[in-house]
């Protein structure tokens, strides 16, 4: 087997072969944590908290998705906020255009904007996966402000005027909890997603092309497909949480709905928490999201938020390079390997006898 396909399956190994007693503590670590977020909006009913946890778990999905392809491939794209602003505007001009009131049925239209999403992502894609490194990063900038423009000037977008979202009929009491709950299911679909593909022999392609994408080609690997597939599968989720965000704020315009900012906020959120796996995103993004809208509420300053973003970028690049995540189970590993190393070593080392040494009488024999 090559270097670039020993190390992917290393890697692999390394992250799914663990012992039983410690897949089991990783199980009941994310029960409580679905068990806390289940629970959330009963303990803290304050609308400003329900608020910010809606923004929360749509960001914290965006993040899983971006990272289901970017951490995966080693590809790192920074223009998923097309995906993000066609969910958003599918929302609203299929329920203009359907003249729906606001009810149930708009969350029917999240699924149809993953679709949609999915749909822009294929020749997104197949102009941008053809090239590699930092010429793909620029390709997917210039294509995302060429929607961005397009958005601005299309007649059916409505332009600068941006596009109204039917207002929700239920009271003010519970308005916030159905969002946070559909946010919330959303959420959990991304994280399967990423959990399939980190454990399946699709996940495996991904990080052997991210390793080396041309031994990858060499071993058989349908390199260009399966960057592709990645991509799209990426993009849904983040066109459904984009449809979701138009329906709870009410109303998009093309500034927001394509903001370059969303870009750099879930990738910052990826590598804070950690690329590449799978809890690590949804901790950069329950710590970094919480605190932009802290900031935002506390000192109405509204670039604040970005200073301490890169702030905190710099202390985790200086101080763990790899994120939160990796970097805790490196030392986790290394001290349990330390503990199991002094655990197999003898007590006590033989001790030698003594070895008489006879007086120097200062001749020579």
């Amino acid at each position: 087997m090559s270097a670039g396909a020993k190390s992917s399956t290393e890697a692999y190994v390394s992250d799914t072969g663990v012992s039983t007693g410690r897949r089991s503590a990783i199980a009941a670590a994310w029960l409580v944590f679905g068990a806390l977020l289940l629970v959330f909006p009963i303990l803290f009913s304050n609308p400003t908290v329900t608020t910010i946890a809606v923004f929360t778990l749509i960001y914290m999905t965006a993040a899983t998705a971006w990272n289901g392809f970017a951490g995966y491939s080693g590809y790192i794209p920074l223009g998923h906020a097309v995906f993000f602003g066609v969910g958003a505007y599918t929302m609203a001009l299929v329920s203009l255009h359907l003249n729906l009131q606001g009810g149930y049925e708009m969350f029917a239209l999240v699924p149809l904007a993953g679709v949609a999403a999915a749909v822009i992502a294929v020749p997104f894609g197949l102009i941008a996966l053809r090239t590699r490194r930092h010429t793909f990063v620029v390709i997917t900038i210039a294509v995302f402000f060429i929607v961005q423009l397009l958005a601005f000037n299309l007649g059916f977008t409505q332009g600068s005027s941006g596009v109204q979202v039917a207002t929700p009929l239920w009271t003010a009491a519970s308005f916030n909890d159905r969002f946070y709950y559909a946010a919330l299911v959303i959420l959990l679909i991304a994280v399967l997603v990423s959990w399939g593909i980190r454990r399946s022999r699709f996940g495996l392609q991904l990080l052997a092309i991210r390793d080396d994408e041309d031994r990858a080609r060499g071993l058989g690997v349908k390199v260009q497909r399966v960057k592709l597939l990645g991509f799209v599968l990426s993009g849904v989720t983040v066109g459904m949480v984009g449809a979701l965000y138009a329906f709870f704020i009410g109303q998009i315009y093309p500034q927001f709905a394509f903001d370059p900012l969303f870009d750099v906020t879930i990738a910052l959120m990826a590598f804070f928490g950690g690329l590449g796996t799978i809890s690590g995103p949804l901790l950069g993004a329950l710590i970094l999201e919480p605190l932009q809208q802290y900031l935002t509420l506390q000192y109405s300053v509204g670039s604040l938020y970005l200073i301490i973003y890169g702030a905190l970028f710099l202390i985790v690049i200086l101080t763990m390079p790899r994120g939160i995540i990796p970097t805790i189970g490196d030392r986790l590993a290394m001290r349990r390997a330390e503990r199991l190393g002094r655990e197999e070593s003898p007590s006590a080392a033989p001790v030698s006898p003594p070895v008489e040494v006879a007086p120097f009488s200062g001749a020579a024999r």
